[in-house]
């Protein structure tokens, strides 16, 4: 049995660090690296590592003491020493279920914390020797940059630095729960974040350049699947189903800091004495999940029937409740309860009046529904529209990972942006076989586990 360490709450000691002389000849970028985790650097690092590899589907990661460490190619890479690797719900299902896998062996983990032990060479990298990182590895076919491994690549433009008040262990589970919620709202759902901390305009970003460098398969969710007048602004609902997720926990703070209201659906036996109790996760309005065609009936009629933003972190069948749930010319409240038969007087000799006639105004704001993992394939309305967060665009567009990373630095900094709960480790890359045995069975809820790397 390997050990493991229930934590009840995000962690919030940082590691030993030490700060940089600087001069007056130095930048002000200088002066801000202050604001951040620095700790010593050995300047050697060996050729040799351990690794968590895959060798085949429905079998077990085995651990790999003689891997070679991943080798820079570019002026914008740099190498991490690996101190936490964050346990993601793909680490296991894609070996379970075969997909995500591209290559035998297969090193998986898609996000980690460490320490830059080689940096960029491009002259005024953010990131330097020494920093204190976290990782969002969206790009999973580049094995170099996979979390579970003892050293890994990053591209400058996607690594986060760490502030003082953000452990590494706290880090390692924040970067795709941020970039998923970020180009969710940006992209998907047309928000600016201009107006905090210095955003970006995500839209507006990726429509001024040439399209030819966008991916094929997100270049129509990116150019042409939301129009101006379609776009969140702040008042607006945002219904979230799933909402105890640790992508819901990032996507409610940064929906509220643009003033978004916020409706979340989750199993409130579960989840809501602790959504509804912690500040940075308490939505507008809390929605119990375990009657879908009553949370269905609430949303609407709590809302007005203006609800017109969907965020599904669950799936396929969850999706399809949340899109019944938005404003649609096709879908009026309910005046009654779905099986209305059961309602009516036996003995009522009543004609029933005909229904009136629904008709989508052209021109009209329409409704728009984001499933991070599955979206309905039937009984779409006409005024919905149906999105897949580009999560290609952090990696593929720099100057979307570098807009990205800079901004969330700039919330943590200003502590506008809390982490997800620490709520286990495992000791090792040998121990995360049974951390991810725990989470296919369920064991695991109101946070995430961290693998620590000594």
């Amino acid at each position: 049995m390997v050990p493991w360490r229930w934590r009840p709450k995000s962690i919030s000691k940082a590691p030993t660090q030490i700060r940089s002389e600087t001069t007056a000849s130095q930048s002000m970028a200088d002066g801000a690296q202050h604001q951040f985790q620095r700790n010593e650097v050995d300047k050697t690092h060996p050729e040799r590592q351990s690794a968590l590899l895959l060798h085949a589907i429905r079998q077990p990661y085995e651990v790999a003491i003689d891997h070679a460490v991943p080798e820079i190619q570019n002026d914008t890479e740099l190498l991490v020493k690996v101190t936490a690797a964050g346990l993601n719900p793909i680490d296991w299902k894609s070996p379970d279920f075969n997909f995500g896998v591209p290559v035998f062996p297969f090193i998986s983990g898609r996000e980690l914390s460490g320490v830059v032990v080689k940096a960029p060479k491009a002259p005024n990298a953010r990131v330097r020797e020494g920093d204190v990182v976290t990782i969002p590895s969206t790009d999973y076919r580049d094995l170099r940059k996979a979390a579970f491994q003892e050293y890994s690549i990053a591209s400058s433009f996607n690594t986060i630095r760490l502030p003082h008040n953000v452990s590494a262990e706290s880090g390692s589970i924040l970067g795709v729960a941020f970039v998923s919620a970020v180009l969710a709202l940006g992209i998907c759902m047309g928000v600016s974040f201009e107006n905090v901390e210095d955003g970006p305009d995500l839209l507006k970003m990726v429509r001024n350049i040439d399209p030819e460098r966008l991916p094929a398969d997100i270049r129509k969710e990116c150019l042409e699947n939301i129009s101006k007048v379609d776009h969140a602004k702040a008042g607006d609902y945002l219904v979230i189903w799933g909402g105890s997720s640790t992508s819901a926990h990032l996507t409610k703070q940064i929906a509220r800091l643009m003033g978004l209201k916020i409706v979340s659906v989750v199993d409130n036996a579960k989840h809501g004495i602790r959504l509804s109790s912690n500040a940075a996760t308490r939505p507008d309005l809390l929605v119990d999940s375990h009657d879908p065609e009553r949370a269905i009936d609430i949303i609407k009629r709590a809302t007005k029937d203006s609800a017109r933003f969907g965020f599904d972190t669950v799936g396929k069948e969850t999706a399809a409740y949340l899109l019944r749930s938005l404003s649609s010319s096709t879908s009026p409240i309910s005046s009654l309860p779905k099986y209305v038969q059961n309602y009516e007087r036996k003995d009522s000799k009543l004609p029933t009046p005909p229904s009136t006639p629904l008709e989508f105004a052209e021109g009209a704001p329409r409704s728009h529904l984001v499933g991070l993992t599955g979206l309905p394939k039937t009984d779409i309305p006409e005024d919905v529209t149906l999105h897949n967060v580009p999560i290609k665009l952090y990696h593929e567009i720099p100057e979307v990972g570098e807009a990205l990373s800079a901004w969330c630095e700039r919330l943590l900094v200003k502590g506008l942006l809390v982490p997800p709960d620490v709520v286990g480790t495992v000791d090792g890359l040998g121990a995360i076989n049974e951390g991810l045995d725990r989470m296919r069975k369920r064991e695991i809820s109101g946070g995430r586990l961290v693998a620590v790397l000594h």
